[in-house]
């Protein structure tokens, strides 16, 4: 069994497979303090031992199948989340288990690192707000006012945390005119479409929207339209009734009622199907949703925000995705610029995933404040193209910083993807004194390129003089020389 830092929140996932356990725990470690099981005994053990905010449960296993230990789970610990992962392509025997088990998520193998991240975040967040929701209720029994109090605070705190200036970024940046157009467009109930690579802000864009708009103090609430099949995909945002299927037993309020007065959030929405794509246009179109089995439609009044990266009107010429869907969620069309063309962002926003992840990985605020990013580490970060956008530097920063030793972060300690990464674009970045080749006699130009190369192959390199001289064609006396020269020191 794993020991536990109950600093951070916990995270459980039960598969009799070591290679599925290791999988999951690299891909959600960086985020959350993550447990492993490989049976129903071993998880029940450690949850008589401690708290645990989100059970991750294969549904095939020996002994207890996943559904039936998730009912289990929500008798005896009803405030855990419960989500349950399957290989299975036909999912009518796991429909039958799911509202039973109160599983608040199901996830088809083989699954998707980032949608797995995003679940649980999501989970987690679910939680924290119905906890927030049963703190409210208790105040309501006992005063009124201190609930309106209570909400006013509440909505302060999200729209200051969702502000469009609190998104990341350095004066004159590309981001600058995209957050300007949002604000404007955050006022009206207007159908926006959020373009843009994955991992480079499109939800934090939509929720900044949300909290700028008059439906601000209602719910914001998303949904990966790639991450479900179709029938399961409906029934998380249309909902269901009881006894539509095999296993539906209580009625499920979807997602588009759940935000009623607020808005929904639709990532990926680019991945659905014709056939859904038809049933979300008719809910657009009439205002009203009909959960399955249903015989009445339910009136919803939400404002939709879609998101992809994806060629929306390429796919349309393509009959892969309907026209007049489109013209319906793109009344308003954003553009995220990817990470590669604002390179002006990497710094500020690298200085701070430094303290969010130096706060994740256990240090106090104060220690995290101090921490502090070399003039080498900016220069190796700004000239890599990111192409996995935000969540990669995330994800650099968090490996880097475990690494290193002290409050600076070191250029030597980000992975070798980065260091040998770096386009001619960014060779900028590593030596202020490039911008001196504009300028000069020809020596002196010739001076500042050769000293910028010198240092992006030693840093390459890691600094090993013997590598970096003979990919330069040098001596090691030579390379020492021209390190003297240009004020290298390694």
């Amino acid at each position: 069994m794993d020991t536990v830092n109950t600093s951070l929140t916990t995270v459980l996932v039960v598969d009799d497979e070591v290679r599925s356990q290791d999988a999951m725990r690299r891909t959600l470690d960086e985020d959350f303090i993550v447990l492993t099981a490989g049976s129903a005994a071993e998880a029940r053990s450690l949850l008589e031992q401690q708290e645990v905010s989100v059970i991750l449960c294969d549904q095939r296993m020996p002994g207890l199948s996943g559904v039936v230990f998730l009912k289990e789970v929500r008798e005896r610990w009803p405030d855990t989340v419960r989500i349950v992962i399957s290989g299975y392509t036909d999912t009518e025997d796991l429909i039958s288990g799911i509202n039973e088990a109160g599983i608040y998520q199901y996830i088809l193998k083989p699954w998707i690192p980032d949608h797995l991240l995003a679940t649980v975040r999501n989970a987690v967040e679910a939680q924290g707000l119905q906890r927030d929701t049963n703190r409210l209720h208790l105040e309501l029994r006992s005063s009124t006012p201190v609930l309106r109090e209570r909400a006013a605070s509440n909505l302060a705190q999200a729209r200051q945390a969702f502000d469009f200036e609190r998104i990341e970024r350095a004066p004159g940046s590309p981001l600058d005119a995209v957050c300007e157009l949002a604000a404007r467009v955050a006022r009206y109930d207007l159908s926006t479409l959020v373009l843009g690579e994955s991992g480079s802000g499109k939800e934090l864009l939509a929720r900044a929207m949300h909290y700028a708009s008059p439906r601000a103090n209602k719910a914001f609430v998303s949904e990966n339209c790639a991450a479900m099949p179709d029938t399961l995909l409906e029934s998380e945002l249309f909902g269901h009734k009881r006894g539509a299927f095999t296993g539906a037993f209580e009625d499920h309020a979807g997602l588009f009622q759940r935000a009623n007065g607020g808005t929904v959030f639709l990532d990926e929405i680019g991945e659905t199907s014709p056939a859904f794509q038809v049933r979300l246009l008719r809910v657009l179109q009439e205002r009203e949703v009909r959960p399955v089995g249903a015989a009445r439609a339910v009136p919803v009044d939400v404002r939709v925000i879609a998101a992809t990266h994806r060629d929306l009107e390429q796919r349309v010429r393509e009959g892969l995705f309907r026209e007049d869907l489109f013209y319906r969620i793109a009344g308003v069309t954003l553009t995220v610029p990817p990470l590669r063309e604002r390179v002006g962002d990497i710094a500020p926003i690298a200085r701070r995933l430094l303290q969010e992840v130096g706060q994740e990985l256990g240090l106090s605020p104060a220690r995290a404040a101090a921490l502090r990013l070399s003039d080498e580490a900016l220069g190796v970060l700004m000239a890599y193209p990111w192409p996995g956008n935000v969540r990669e530097l995330r994800n650099e920063i968090a490996r880097a910083l475990a690494l290193s030793e002290g409050e600076g972060l070191a250029a030597q300690s980000f992975s070798p993807r980065v260091l040998q990464g770096q386009t001619g674009a960014g060779l900028a970045a590593l030596a202020p004194g490039l911008g001196q080749a504009a300028s000069g006699t020809l020596v002196e130009r010739l001076d500042a390129i050769e000293a910028v190369i010198l240092r992006e192959t030693l840093l390459r390199q890691r600094w090993n003089k013997t590598r970096a001289a003979k990919e330069l064609g040098l001596s090691r006396v030579g390379l020492r020389a021209k390190m003297a020269r240009f004020g290298l020191e390694g």
